[in-house]
């Protein structure tokens, strides 16, 4: 198509989770649960809903495009200067933000072969090219990350925790790799699932944003419930976000979003209960997996990556036809591979009675 632009020819779009009502419609299925897309099985907390309810009146307005109220309630929750965070709409948005506002023409960008998608896709979209370095027993591989750096590398991309893969990078491992960055390079730490952390040694990630070129992602998508809203957040230097701001669009974060996340800071019993739920689905569906027979690479996060020993297409397929939607890794090439989110109890115990039964 000679009206497209060269790069976008190359672009695999992203595939989400496959939606409930979708599956509802075309397999004439009344009870189906979704496990695919690291959502939180309790929705969203009380508080979030009802400031959504309080500013439904005034949607015939304009949102605040600074988002002062939101960056005031994140600044004293995370002990920072509202100058150092900017608002996006997800996370998506703020990684197109990054790479538009530091990323060169002739610069690259270094991420791992097998993480979170959108940093392939923006980055190809951007024109930009994209160094992927293999996983290391399906963890990120500082050592050759570093190595891969040259004169032309600008941005490196760290899901931690990894999505798909669950596993992260520890304090000590993410501090000898900083002291190796040269100093025009920009470190990007995507925490999308910090919240889910129940390890010792995980990096406080906020302490290197004063000091250092890194910018830290997170989002109220996952424990706080609100992916249908499209609400996430960076912390930098108030330098960088400064410049960042130039890019983001006017009005990119919708007023019920913003009056949401707001509200669900403060909803503290929410997220306790929230992450208690995350906590014993984890050891439950351990418990099952390895009576099973079943391999499984221990996570950090909210969900959970299956060896299913066969084409994991093929077994997101087969459960899907008993109303359980799980995500298959084929797109991430991780062909034998189902990724799982850990669910209510209701859910892990229909998701482990379907998977019994397939395999």
């Amino acid at each position: 198509m000679s009206l497209v632009r060269k790069n976008i020819l190359d672009v695999t779009p992203y595939v989400a989770g496959k939606p409930i009502e979708e599956t509802r419609r075309q397999l004439g299925l009344k009870k189906v649960i979704k496990l695919a897309s690291n959502e939180n099985p309790l929705g969203a907390s009380g508080l979030a809903q009802a400031a959504i309810k309080k500013v439904l009146a005034d949607i015939n307005r304009y949102p605040d495009t600074s988002g002062f109220y939101l960056k005031k309630s994140l600044a004293k929750h995370l002990n920072t200067s509202p100058a150092g965070i900017i608002l996006g709409n997800g996370s998506d948005e703020i990684i197109d933000i990054i790479i538009k506002t530091f990323v060169e023409d002739d610069e690259n960008i270094i991420t791992a072969d097998v993480t979170f998608l959108e940093y392939e896709i923006i980055s190809r979209v951007n024109n930009r090219k994209l160094v992927e370095v293999p996983l290391k027993y399906f963890k990120y591989d500082l050592e050759a990350i570093e190595k891969r750096i040259d004169k032309k590398t600008k941005l490196i991309f760290i899901s931690n925790p990894n999505n798909p893969t669950g596993t992260y990078v520890s304090r000590y491992e993410l501090e000898d790799f900083m002291l190796s960055l040269p100093q025009d390079v920009l470190l990007v730490l995507d925490e999308a699932y910090n919240t889910f952390i129940d390890v010792d040694d995980f990096p406080n990630s906020l302490a290197y944003v004063a000091k250092r070129n890194v910018i830290l992602m997170r989002t109220f998508s996952k424990a706080y419930g609100l992916a249908g809203l499209r609400i996430g957040y960076s912390v930098a230097q108030p330098e960088l976000v400064s410049f960042m701001e130039r890019v983001r669009q006017p009005f990119n974060v919708n007023s019920l979003a913003q009056a949401a996340a707001t509200a669900a800071l403060d909803d503290k019993k929410f997220l306790l209960k929230s992450r208690q739920v995350i906590f014993e689905g984890k050891k439950y569906l351990y418990e099952c997996l390895q009576r099973m027979g079943i391999a499984y690479v221990p996570t950090v996060a909210n969900f959970i990556l299956i060896d299913t020993g066969r084409d994991g297409l093929g077994v997101f397929k087969e459960m899907l036809k008993y109303g359980v939607i799980v995500r298959d890794m084929k797109q991430y090439g991780l062909k034998n591979f189902i990724r799982v989110t850990i669910g209510t109890k209701q859910e892990n115990e229909r998701f482990i009675k379907v998977l019994k039964k397939i395999l």
